[in-house]
């Protein structure tokens, strides 16, 4: 069986791989196939948007997608900046614009409770639809601390682990991480689909 994946990642490929190999799945990547669309992520959840992505790559391909949509949701700003988080600072904005920018609407803020969301979708193209959300809390930091990880991981301290987020190693961090728990939620659900397509 072949799935395409809503993103030209090869992490995100390598972590899917891992997940789905003992079902037989081949997994391609939009780039592999010479598709080059970009879908317009116009919803107001993770979940529409990871909908978005999966539903348009399904449709373009012909094959069944996984695609996934992520962010940071901080109590204190109301939940944002949610499915903004990648564009909170502006298009081409860099992850240190970002976390500064982040610092700043804090500054004071006694609450500084937040969690990283991921919503992972299949979507195949006769419709068949199953979602799972992975939720990964903790707190924003007075400042950025540790030199691993990406985006906001530099002023988030993850509850669970005791650590920052860019103060653990990638393989640590996984077992923790929002995406990690949302695609492996993903793979149980997709189990009876992937088992009836290898029968």
């Amino acid at each position: 069986m072949k799935i395409i994946i809503g993103s030209n990642n090869k992490k995100k490929l390598a972590e899917l791989q891992a997940l789905l190999g003992e079902y037989g799945v081949e997994l391609v990547t939009p780039a592999s196939l010479g598709l080059t669309l970009e879908p317009e992520e116009t919803g107001a959840t993770f979940e529409e948007n990871s909908l978005i992505k999966a539903t348009a790559f399904a449709e373009a391909a012909g094959l069944p997608c996984i695609a996934d949509d992520s962010g940071l949701e901080v109590k204190a700003l109301g939940g944002r900046p949610g499915v903004y988080s990648a564009r909170y600072a502006g298009e081409n904005a860099s992850d240190g614009e970002k976390m500064d920018k982040l610092l700043g609407e804090l500054e004071g803020a006694a609450d500084r409770a937040a969690r990283f969301v991921s919503v992972a979708t299949y979507r195949s193209p006769d419709g068949v639809t199953v979602q799972a959300r992975g939720e990964c809390p903790g707190e924003i930091l007075l400042e950025k601390r540790g030199t691993n990880g990406f985006g906001y991981d530099p002023v988030f301290f993850c509850a669970e682990a005791g650590e920052c987020f860019s103060e653990i190693p990638a393989e640590e961090k996984a077992k923790y991480s929002h995406r990690g728990r949302s695609l492996a939620l993903l793979k149980e659900k997709l189990k009876p689909i992937l088992e009836d397509k290898n029968a």
